[in-house]
């Protein structure tokens, strides 16, 4: 450990200062004065950054996953409070008894492609799905758009299904969709203004 911080504090040999460096020691490859090759760290980047970033909303991303896996059967299983099959036959019926874009559009949600007679383990699958998505994220500190997408478009199927009355339809639920989509697209948080 105290060599690599050796060779992180490492400065420039007097005979480069004035000269121009060549390719090798102006990459940062140039060898030390225990022979070892020098490595300076890179101005400028973000990985720290990044890396909390990740975490902190794959952990907020577990934390929501596990409390709809806990509460989907009791409010929008087919025995709960607001069942989901008999919202989206509604929804169906809404837009011309066709699953088409205009339902998909004023319901998004993954669950028109799924078959609706068990309803209760695919609430639980999209809950355990993406719970398993944000530990390995919370663990790793890795994702890329592909996983953070995956991630919010799960919770946003789950978010969706919930009719107005829904507990967890309210500000919390809508900021993490946002939130979400803001890590997806970091430009989209400066061009639309925060509804709440």
């Amino acid at each position: 450990m105290a060599a690599v911080r050796e060779a992180l504090r490492a400065r420039r040999p007097d005979h480069l200062s004035g000269e121009r460096q060549s390719g090798a020691a102006a990459a940062g490859c140039g060898s030390g004065p225990s022979g070892r090759p020098r490595l300076r760290p890179q101005a400028a980047t973000f990985w720290l950054t990044r890396i909390v970033l990740l975490r902190s909303v794959a952990f907020i991303y577990f934390v929501a996953f596990s409390v709809a896996y806990h509460q989907n059967k009791q409010l929008l299983g087919e025995k709960g409070l607001l069942p989901g099959k008999l919202y989206l036959k509604k929804v169906q019926r809404y837009a011309g008894g066709r699953v088409g874009i205009e339902a998909f559009s004023y319901a998004p949600t993954i669950l028109w492609f799924l078959d609706w007679s068990d309803m209760d383990a695919h609430l639980d699958n999209i809950a355990l799905l993406g719970m398993g998505l944000s530990v390995f994220v919370l663990l790793t500190g890795r994702a890329n758009m592909i996983i953070m997408l995956l991630l919010w478009i799960l919770y946003h199927s789950l978010v969706n299904i919930g009719q107005i009355c829904d507990l967890r339809k309210n500000g919390k639920s809508l900021l993490l969709v946002r939130r979400g989509c803001s890590v997806l697209f970091p430009f989209w948080v400066q061009l639309v203004p925060d509804p709440l």
